[in-house]
């Protein structure tokens, strides 16, 4: 886990209802099923933050871009709506969620009982109590250095032969218990039957699909 909390950390941070009052961009937050990568078919909260350094041209979230055209929410207002939701973990991501300091969210996300995600490119430094790193990197803007150590799943999206070169490069800094996983761009012709042939050489690899699209959910 990155981040745990202890009495000393505990101490040092600012007052809880200082913390609460704490306001992140947000696009939305809903609670649905995960429906991509090694926790595929749990149902989560998801809670999407607005910014983005990293743009890639294929994102299917490009109006979470934009940090102004969102208006900014308390952490105690999202962490009511995933408590009132019953969910039992949550899932940050974005845009890019690391644009924002993420500690005070998080911090109360845990005190709340529950497990917290994130989805995340890794191109701005680590922040948050976290208990499952998914880091999709992208050639756009390289993650830094710093959260390979942290990744306990590592999700390229692939659309192309050089797809497969980038996957590697990536999973040569992350631990060796890191679930390497491979995802199809959903509008990208052939892209899974690339990945097929890839895996079956390449077995430490599995593949991601993009199951919420095929059931109807966001």
């Amino acid at each position: 886990m990155f981040n745990d909390i202890d009495q000393d950390k505990l101490e040092s941070l600012v007052d809880q209802e200082e913390m609460k009052a704490v306001e992140y961009p947000l696009v939305e937050d809903f609670y649905t099923i995960q429906g991509e990568g090694a926790h595929t078919g749990r149902p989560a909260y998801f809670i999407r933050t607005a910014g983005c350094d990293v743009n890639c041209w294929w994102c299917d979230v490009q109006e979470s871009w934009d940090e102004e055209a969102h208006p900014p929410k308390s952490v105690g207002h999202i962490v009511q709506n995933v408590k009132d939701s019953g969910a039992e973990f949550a899932v940050i991501t974005g845009g890019e969620p690391l644009l924002h300091d993420l500690d005070p969210l998080t911090f109360q996300l845990k005190q709340a009982g529950l497990q917290v995600h994130i989805e995340t490119s890794g191109s701005s430094p680590l922040s948050g109590y976290l208990d499952w790193i998914t880091l999709s990197p992208k050639r756009f803007k390289e993650p830094i250095d710093d959260i390979f150590p942290y990744v306990d799943e590592l999700k390229v999206v692939v659309l192309t032969n050089k797809d497969f070169e980038w996957a590697e490069k990536n999973a040569e800094k992350c631990p060796d218990d890191t679930q390497l996983l491979l995802q199809p761009e959903w509008e990208k012709e052939g892209a899974v039957e690339l990945i097929i042939d890839y895996v079956k050489e390449n077995p430490e690899w599995g593949i991601s699909l993009q199951t919420h699209k095929f059931m109807g959910v966001r």
